[in-house]
């Protein structure tokens, strides 16, 4: 036991006071005999023996009172178990990602988790909180309480590592008791284990009652038509899959198309057909899960026609004329000793076939108009020596050219899933007419598209999310390959003669810090905002010459249909979608938090930081005793004679 004001103690010599108080007054008597009186002689003996023991226990009585109150002002208290982390600051990490929007016992996750911190934490709690999105240093429950009950969802996952980044910035040198709230979906955190050997760590997951969720994954064109647009729509069902859900078209928020989307398994595509006219609105679904994943932001402009030079033999270029068609594309076919290196810029592909040499400044200038957002394709010529080729290459990123091989290959691989065959094909292939070459240099370093059957690449990839390089390997003149009278060609160079922002369809996902190159001329100081009827934002932006590079970092914060604005001008359509990362309710993930003090409230965590770091004080019981033994006094004083 230990006091608080342990100088007070030295009052207790006042307990010297009543003991010679009670020995001054307890005073011999004297004796008397008187003849023949027995009985009163008996009685008086029995009073001066009464006598004394009242007066001992009037003594006791009083020393116990004086001593109880002298302790009492002592303030005497047993320490508390944990007395270290006694100052720890309260950190409080809250999920609000979309993940949160699942409904437990009790309602939706985040809401639920919102109300227990409204009603348990004391209005007098000094902790700092952060979210996905907003963050609130040294505050009280009272503060932000309208803040908290108006928090929405936000697009960016919780990142565990990144709070605790922010904490450690703001808050160094300071212990911590840390309270995180997730569900744990797609949760990781290498900071973890660290997070729980230097600090107290407690640990809630609320959890959903119903992890059955479907999501719309993406929206593309499949086919263009004279009339219509065929739309290919990619949705995910998670948990059951013997579902149908009501499927809906909207554009200028009027319903231009409806469907019913059945599940066999766990993915599904269904074709929609819609007028062939700008469309600036969404496709949703209903379902009874998660609600920021049921809608699928679209823009659909008319596209514009590209603009591709084939630089190389005229004659050599004549099957790039048959697919670059006057209709779609402003296609031009020169000799590299007339190039006009002034319309690259202006161009949206270039064309490099079987070019005997290439130029210093010809890839100088591919490499700034590839930064700009142009595509860039290379068919090497047989004569071209490795080195050549690297030394070109490399102004495009960290692909390598082998040495030429006299060898049949067999093309006989597609990788289905890359940008320029999504929308290709219906279903993958195995058994196509198989193109092949009769020499091929070896092609490293670079995404593959198509492949020969020993897995090396025919035709490869590398981007810098602007423009694309693509690299085949071999020369595909007909002389030493069949590849152009195979069906595969024309999709291939169709698609690698369009540039992004002029095949009409204009949706990205937030978060992805995505770009858009228009072709626009800034005046000094002008700029350029996203905005719709709710919100606006100002991208950052850079002037490219004739062309202005938009980037949208994290912008913007929500889902939507937006204009592309300069001054009054509406330059274009653009839509923005949430990531679907947190659509998945059965991806959870606690392996990151073992480590932590799992509860499953705020109310246990204040309790258990309550009894472990109170001092148990017993003043409060040192009163009550004075207060007994003063009636104690009183009842002896009264009772005993």
């Amino acid at each position: 036991m230990q006091f608080k004001h342990p100088e007070i103690l030295y009052f207790l010599f006042l307990l010297v006071i009543p003991i010679l108080v009670h020995l001054f007054q307890l005073r011999r008597f004297k004796k008397e005999y008187f003849t023949n009186v027995k009985l009163l002689k008996e009685l008086q003996i029995q009073t001066r023996k009464s006598s004394k023991i009242k007066k001992w226990l009037l003594l006791a009585t009083r020393l116990l009172l004086l001593t109880c109150l002298i302790l009492a002002f002592a303030q005497p208290f047993f320490e508390a178990k944990d007395t270290t982390n006694k100052g720890n600051e309260l950190i409080i990490l809250l999920d609000n990602s979309f993940s949160m929007q699942a409904k437990g016992a009790k309602g939706e996750l985040l809401k639920r988790s919102i109300q227990e911190l409204l009603e348990e934490l004391p209005e007098n709690q000094q902790f700092s909180l952060l979210t996905n999105s907003e963050i609130f240093w040294d505050t009280d429950i009272k503060s932000i309480q309208k803040e908290l009950q108006n928090l929405e969802y936000s697009a960016m996952p919780f990142q565990l590592d990144y709070l605790i980044n922010q904490v450690e910035t703001k808050k160094k040198n300071t212990k911590k008791d840390y309270v995180i709230i997730t569900d744990a979906i797609q949760s990781e955190s290498k900071k973890a284990l660290d997070l729980a050997e230097q600090n107290v760590v407690y640990f809630i997951q609320p959890e959903a009652e119903n992890k059955n969720n479907v999501s719309i994954e993406k929206v593309l064109i499949s086919q263009v038509l004279d009339q219509f647009y065929e739309l290919k729509i990619s949705l995910n069902a998670f948990g059951e899959t013997d579902l149908e859900v009501p499927l809906s078209v909207f554009s200028n928020n009027k319903a231009v198309a409806k469907t019913i989307a059945k599940f066999e398994n766990q993915k599904t595509e269904i074709s929609i057909t819609i007028p062939k006219n700008d469309f600036h609105g969404n496709i949703s679904i209903e379902d009874n899960s998660l609600s920021y994943d049921n809608d699928y932001y679209l823009s659909i402009s008319k596209p514009e026609k590209a603009n591709v030079i084939a630089i190389g033999n005229s004659d050599k270029n004549n099957f790039l004329s048959r697919i670059f068609t006057s209709d779609e594309f402003n296609f031009q076919s020169t000799e590299l000793a007339t190039l006009d290196y002034n319309k690259i810029e202006n161009q949206d592909a270039i064309v490099l076939n079987e070019l005997e040499d290439l130029p210093t400044a010809l890839g100088t200038t591919l490499k700034s108009f590839y930064e700009k957002g142009g595509n860039v394709i290379l068919i090497p010529n047989a004569k071209n020596a490795p080195s050549l080729l690297n030394g070109f290459a490399k102004n495009f990123g960290g692909l390598s050219y082998s040495q030429l091989t006299t060898s049949v290959k067999q093309i006989t691989k597609i990788n289905f899933s890359h940008p320029l065959y999504q929308t290709v094909f219906e279903k993958k292939v195995t058994n196509f007419q198989y193109p092949n070459v009769k020499e091929s240099f070896g092609l490293t370093g670079i995404t593959n598209i198509l492949q020969y059957e020993d897995n090396a690449v025919f035709v490869g990839s590398t981007t810098n999310r602007l423009g694309t390089f693509y690299a085949f390997s071999a020369p595909i003149n007909k002389q030493n390959s069949n590849f152009q009278n195979a069906p595969l060609i024309v999709p291939t160079f169709y698609n690698m003669g369009q540039n992004q922002g002029k095949t009409g369809v204009n949706a990205y996902t937030i978060g992805e810090n995505e770009k858009l190159i228009l072709e626009t001329i800034l005046a000094k100081d002008e700029v350029i905002s996203i905005k719709n009827k709710e919100y606006s934002f100002i991208p950052m932006q850079q002037i490219l010459n004739a062309k202005c590079k938009l980037s949208f970092g994290d912008y913007p914060e929500k889902a939507g249909n937006f204009e592309v604005i300069k001054g009054n001008q509406s330059l274009s359509k653009i839509s923005f979608n949430y990531p679907r990362t947190e659509s998945d309710l059965t991806q959870v993930s606690t392996s990151s938090f073992e480590d932590f003090t799992k509860v499953n409230n705020i109310s246990t965590v204040l309790n258990d930081i309550a009894s472990e770091r109170t001092s148990n004080e017993i003043w409060k019981w040192f009163i009550i005793a004075t207060l007994l033994f003063l009636i104690t006094e009183l009842l002896i004083q009264k009772f005993v004679k």
